[in-house]
């Protein structure tokens, strides 16, 4: 866009500031344009960790790549993340094994915390005078055609009306945006709860500030149809998260049924965590539900786009909420340089290439829920796994696993889920092969 010959700002309203949202502020803020940030919430630099919600999460290349863009990645890996190189399985014995994510090259997945990270981009914005935040800020009207927005600012309980060039929704799972964005016609929405949910614990550091287990690991519990995790924290504790469906977290309903539930199955954990602790923490607790969205178009005209999980919430079992929603930010900035901020151009543009992808990052969680719970104590995963590695070591260029592809590249996720397709087809061929091979010889011998 230009006006006279000279770039034309615009004045862009970013809702929600939570991760995605505050990231896509400063992206646009590094562009030029005028950016006013509107979050629900208090600023979360000075509110304290609210129960429930993770506070770590796992950051990997997609991620990583979006951090670089703004000039946050050095911090956050080199003073911050806490590396976890392989997934740390726990037997019912207390005996452990690892399973390295990425045997050949070492690559790992870094632990961050949700609360950090959110406040170093915040922070960052404030080195743009472009940037606007407005917290306590409720979006309770939208006419996303005109572009505009009406707030309830929850301190003076008035009404701030809001005009903008283009609104961008990134006001998560429950988004006020794409609610009112779900009046337009040829709007597809989907939203699924899985039957299982999760309940949030801690490890807490030893005594002397330490780990009580090895910290560059994501620990997991598989039990089946249940699991535990526990990802390290920079303090020194973990956040140990159990999921497992509704009905059996009902039917632990007393200190009673709840130690022998964990001493049955997660003996090694009870130690760590304290028996008092696990009481607490449990008893005073409840399980939260997880929610998969999914929805197309991600635009309106030229208006209003939505990003992150407003646009695709999907459940945590890939680790890629976050690196997903980040990567929303890499692409559409992408698209603002190659289109000159033509949001004619640029809007239509990701919604039309990016939702196969986010619908099938979706899938993909929720088939690696099952991988993590159940498949990864079997051999016949053990034995896939070995065979992607060494296949990947022989041919890096050619053979690339399915976990590596969406976790240390930025391979388009369906992209991701083809290749998966296309070495399915290979195996399967190799494998009639051989059977051929050996039919063969033991027809010769017995000739």
């Amino acid at each position: 866009m230009a006006e006279n010959g000279l770039k034309k700002k615009l004045n862009i309203a970013v809702v929600g500031g939570g991760l995605v949202g505050s990231l896509e502020a400063l992206y646009l803020a590094k562009r030029g344009h005028n950016v006013s940030l509107y979050e629900y919430r208090e600023d979360i630099r000075n509110t304290p960790q609210v129960r429930g919600r993770s506070i770590n999460l796992a950051l990997s290349v997609r991620g990583r790549t979006a951090l670089k863009d703004v000039g946050l990645e050095d911090h956050i890996i080199q003073n911050h993340g806490i590396p976890m190189k392989a997934r740390m399985i726990h037997r019912t014995d207390g005996s452990t094994y690892e399973i390295p994510y990425d045997a050949r090259t070492n690559q790992c997945i870094y632990s961050v915390g949700r609360n950090y990270l959110n406040g170093l981009v915040l922070k960052e914005t404030e080195n743009y005078t472009n940037v606007e935040k407005h917290f306590n800020h409720k979006l309770i009207e939208a006419n996303l055609q005109k572009g505009a927005l009406t707030f309830l600012n929850t301190d003076t309980k008035g009404t701030v009306q809001v005009n903008a060039d283009l609104i961008i929704g990134a006001d998560g799972a429950f988004s006020a945006v794409r609610k009112a964005m779900m009046k337009q016609p040829l709007f597809d929405y989907s939203q699924k709860y899985i039957e299982h949910g999760y309940l949030e614990l801690c490890i807490p550091p030893t005594e002397d500030g330490q780990f009580q287990m090895p910290a560059n690991y994501l620990h997991i519990w598989p039990r089946g149809n249940f699991m535990m995790i526990a990802l390290p924290n920079q303090d020194c504790s973990w956040t140990v998260t159990l999921f497992m469906p509704f009905q059996n977290f009902k039917a632990i309903d007393s200190e009673e049924t709840l130690l022998d539930f964990f001493t049955k199955y997660f003996p090694d954990s009870i130690p760590l965590i304290g028996r008092k602790r696990l009481v607490e923490d449990f008893l005073g607790g409840s399980p939260s539900p997880l929610l998969a969205v999914k929805c197309r178009p991600y635009n309106v005209a030229d208006k209003a786009l939505i990003i992150g999980d407003a646009a695709h919430a999907v459940v945590p079992f890939y680790g890629q909420g976050m690196n997903a929603g980040f990567e929303d930010c890499t692409l559409l900035d992408r698209l603002f340089q190659y289109h000159h901020d033509d949001l004619a151009k640029i809007l239509p543009e990701f919604s039309e290439t990016r939702w196969r992808d986010t619908f099938a990052i979706s899938d993909l969680a929720m088939y690696n829920y099952i991988e993590m719970r159940d498949l990864v104590t079997r051999p016949s995963y053990l034995v896939r796994k070995a065979m992607d590695d060494f296949l990947f070591w022989l041919l890096p260029g050619v053979w690339v696993p399915l976990y590596n592809s969406v976790t240390f590249t930025t391979m388009p996720y369906s992209h991701c889920v083809k290749n998966r397709e296309w070495q399915n087809t290979v195996l399967l061929y190799l494998f009639y092969f051989i059977i051929f091979c050996v039919f063969v010889g033991v027809w010769s011998y017995l000739r």
